[in-house]
């Protein structure tokens, strides 16, 4: 028998919950001339900024063990241009897609969430509070939870109530439950996590670092073990709030830890780069360890590490007969 693999993002059901993690699949296109990309959960957007941007200057990506270091420096064409071509595109062939948004400053993020309320197409917003606020010396808006939670709440306020809110978490901070606490107070409908965490290396025979920029965001295997946690220690302080796991995975047993720990969405990014088929084949591999394991249901598996035997699930897949009540 096979598993039903529906989630909820929010109030947004979802076919299954596998998706690209933001910035690892651009628009979708790329994606599209090897599957349909109807076969993802949703598809996460590249992270759109007001403005087009060049990105940061070369090298912009170093191999590390087990991983990667980049500082692309959100490349991109702007709202405008993503409104014009790259949304409509996805939207036409009715592809659930989650945008996600970075800015400078709260206001910016106001201003993108405004101009998205009333696109078509748009079935969730995940708000990249990885960005540096230009207006409080460069803080990353996700390593405080005041400021983390200003931006959740100026995106909240002008989003349609029908288009979920995700805020999404750097590790890079001394108590992430405070944070994501922050922004579910602040609005936010779900969490996403982890950011990709700051690293960086030294190219020993130029003596200089490997990325121009100096420091990058560290993906791939190397980080799930920080990400497992993360989402471990939120799910056990707001269990009712739905997470999307993102960091390392490569496998569907990777993903699986991810949904034991209390995600009931997992992203998928650095695989991607290597294997553009990663998304079915690890949905794949997920509902296969899910069968043998004697679940049903993917909703079953939500947040099961942290409950006895026995003990009801917190994340729960509302059946077609009830929701119709």
């Amino acid at each position: 028998m096979s598993v039903d693999m529906r989630t909820f993002l929010a109030h947004v059901e979802l076919a299954n919950p596998v998706t690209t993690a933001a910035g690892c699949a651009g628009s979708g296109r790329e994606l599209a001339q090897f599957f349909d990309l109807h076969r993802l959960g949703a598809l996460v957007t590249r992270s759109i900024t007001m403005a087009p941007r060049a990105g940061r200057p070369t090298p912009r990506m170093a191999e590390t063990p087990s991983g990667m270091l980049n500082a692309v420096g959100l490349q991109g064409p702007g709202i405008d241009a993503f409104l014009e071509r790259e949304l409509p595109w996805l939207a036409q062939r009715g592809i659930r897609t989650v945008v996600s948004i970075g800015g400078g400053t709260v206001a910016e993020y106001a201003a993108l969430a405004r101009r998205l309320t009333d696109a078509p197409g748009v079935t969730a917003i995940e708000v990249n509070l990885a960005c540096p606020n230009i207006e409080d010396r460069g803080r990353v808006f996700a390593r405080d939870g005041g400021a983390a939670a200003e931006v959740i709440a100026s995106v909240r306020s002008v989003m349609r109530y029908d288009v979920p809110v995700v805020a999404k978490l750097s590790p890079d901070v001394a108590d992430v439950v405070a944070v994501a606490r922050a922004c579910v107070d602040a609005g936010a409908d779900a969490l996403s996590m982890i950011n990709n965490p700051l690293g960086m290396t030294i190219d020993i025979d130029a003596l200089k670092p490997s990325l121009a920029a100096g420091t990058g965001g560290l993906s791939g295997p190397a980080i799930l073990p920080l990400a497992v946690r993360c989402v471990w220690q939120v799910h056990a302080a707001i269990p009712g709030v739905p997470i999307i796991g993102v960091g390392g995975v490569m496998s569907g047993h990777d993903a699986l830890q991810l949904v034991l720990a209390g995600a009931c969405v997992v992203g998928v990014g650095t695989a991607l780069f290597h294997d553009p088929y990663a998304c079915l084949r690890i949905e794949r591999e997920l509902e296969e360890l899910l069968q043998a394991r004697g679940f049903h249901r993917l909703a079953d598996a939500v947040g099961l590490a942290h409950r006895p035997p026995g003990s009801a699930a917190r994340h729960l897949l509302v059946d077609s007969e009830e929701s119709s009540l």
